[in-house]
């Protein structure tokens, strides 16, 4: 394994964030609100992306590329570790050991991210909530780190407002509810904080805020050295 590089952080340079499985651009998004220089990898043609994109296989890509960046986001798809897949017995490809290995091998700082099914196979993961940053919603999404960054376990507010049931409208003084066939993508878009995405999207979607925050926190620790 590639052995972590130090960095010191040159004045006006925004640091290369490389965001693997980036699919419309949710954690995109939230890394360059942090003040990344953002390249989004997708194996699938993803034409609402906001940043410079590039269709590979991710980890093709962060093998051949990933020295290259200061700081490395991947979400590999979660479809695997979901539970509505089961129930309907679809396969999908498990993805996270073969994405870490390949993170690993970079020598670069690293946050991997996937949904409560995958627990078991993340290792220390932090568990990020809407309601850690004031969006209406609560969604869950795990995060393991590697590569010398670390990330802390915020506080988890109580639960205090209802869900609106899965896939139903929305009703006054509840949280939606929104993946899969979800009703309401107006009001998720402005809920999440991603007003450019569809449904496809936003059902699957890392808020900014959760993104913001992770990169916040590695810019605030880490020591970066960027050739000038």
């Amino acid at each position: 394994m590639t052995q972590p590089a130090v960095f010191r952080r040159v004045h006006g340079r925004r640091p290369r964030l490389l965001d693997l499985y980036c699919c419309q651009g949710g954690a995109g998004k939230g890394y360059d609100d942090a003040g990344f220089d953002v390249t989004g990898v997708d194996k699938y043609p993803q034409p609402r992306y906001p940043f410079r994109f590039v269709q590979a296989d991710a980890i093709a890509y962060v093998l051949e590329h990933g020295a290259e960046f200061e700081f490395i986001h991947a979400s590999p798809p979660c479809q695997h570790d979901t539970e509505c897949q089961r129930i309907r017995g679809n396969n999908h490809p498990d993805l996270i050991a073969p994405t870490r290995t390949a993170l690993e091998a970079t020598g670069r700082p690293w946050v991997m991210e996937n949904v409560k099914g995958a627990v078991p196979k993340l290792r220390e993961p932090v568990m990020l909530c809407g309601q850690m940053f004031r969006l209406a919603n609560y969604r869950h999404r795990y995060f393991e780190t590697g590569g010398g960054f670390t990330l802390e376990q915020p506080g988890h507010p109580a639960h205090l407002v209802p869900q609106a049931k899965m896939g139903r409208p929305v009703p006054p003084g509840h949280y939606g509810q929104f993946v899969g066939n979800f009703s309401g993508v107006p009001l998720a878009r402005r809920v999440l904080g991603v007003p450019w995405m569809n449904r496809d999207g936003i059902r699957e979607c890392i808020p900014p805020a959760y993104a913001e925050h992770i990169g916040a926190a590695f810019l605030a620790t880490a020591a970066l050295e960027v050739a000038a």
